[in-house]
């Protein structure tokens, strides 16, 4: 289980793969943790160098201390930060939702180390901004066992959510056990966040799927990230935000084939 000292706090990463492959870096959606991308390892992990980790104040890495909220290029420097501390130069990024604004933070900002770019269920903005400092509010307030319901019912179809009880139980479970502080210092970056001047920036390959019932981030959102990276590819996979439980094997193969 490793840890490693990236600025003022540890994050928790897991590497898997072949020594010497060309690395990919993992980011996870707001509320969830590395976990959130295990169907996909085994695929990815024969190609590549498989660097995951948990954000700030998700899954095992510490919220940074006396630090109440931060922005997403705050999040973006925390990835570089752990890629410096492994003695990682250049790498391929995949993310998804908040994961996937990180990556398009990173595609600008360090141009030279970003191989290319995955970008998943994600937005260069948000459409209610005032929705994600309501939610900050609710959480730092009340926990996040306040907003598991609504969550729940973006994060997956109801037709998942009916047939797949058990990981439904498991995404709870992965949401709640995570820090009140982590989630809503990350709903305050959400809430902050315009990534177009980002996008125009982006100068390497990129690749963006849309989840066809994704009401968190919807196609829309995907679609105008894709006009203004130049030559980026769209891909739509039919499930809600977390396309890769809900649709794992179809998010593993638009993966391969695009970083491949």
């Amino acid at each position: 289980m490793p840890f490693i000292r990236t600025g003022g706090f540890v994050t928790h990463y897991t590497v898997e793969g072949k020594e010497g492959a060309p690395v990919l870096m993992m980011g996870n959606s707001l509320g969830t943790n590395l976990h959130m991308w295990d169907l996909q390892v085994p695929d990815l992990a024969r190609r590549f160098r498989v660097l995951r980790y948990d954000k700030r104040g998700h899954g095992l890495t510490e919220a940074p201390k006396g630090v109440a909220t931060w922005t997403i290029d705050d999040l973006a420097g925390d990835a570089l930060a752990l890629a410096d501390a492994l003695k990682i130069d250049r790498f391929h990024w995949c993310g998804l939702s908040i994961g996937g604004m990180i990556g398009q933070r990173l595609g600008s900002r360090a141009p030279g180390r970003v191989m290319s770019l995955a970008l998943c269920n994600t937005a260069n903005r948000m459409a209610e901004p005032q929705l994600m400092r309501d939610r900050a509010a609710l959480v730092r307030k009340s926990g996040l066992e306040a907003v598991v319901g609504g969550v729940m019912q973006r994060w997956f179809t109801e037709k998942f959510r009916a047939e797949n009880p058990d990981t439904i139980a498991g995404f709870t479970v992965m949401l709640t056990r995570g820090t009140a502080a982590g989630y809503a210092g990350c709903c305050d970056a959400l809430a902050a966040m315009d990534l177009e001047a980002d996008d125009r920036r982006i100068a390497c390959p990129a690749q963006v799927l849309i989840g066809t019932h994704d009401v968190a981030t919807p196609p829309a959102a995907g679609r105008a990230i894709a006009a203004l990276i130049k030559n980026a590819k769209v891909v739509e996979v039919p499930a809600a935000h977390i396309s890769t439980a809900e649709r794992p094997a179809e998010v593993s193969a638009a993966l391969v084939s695009f970083l491949a």
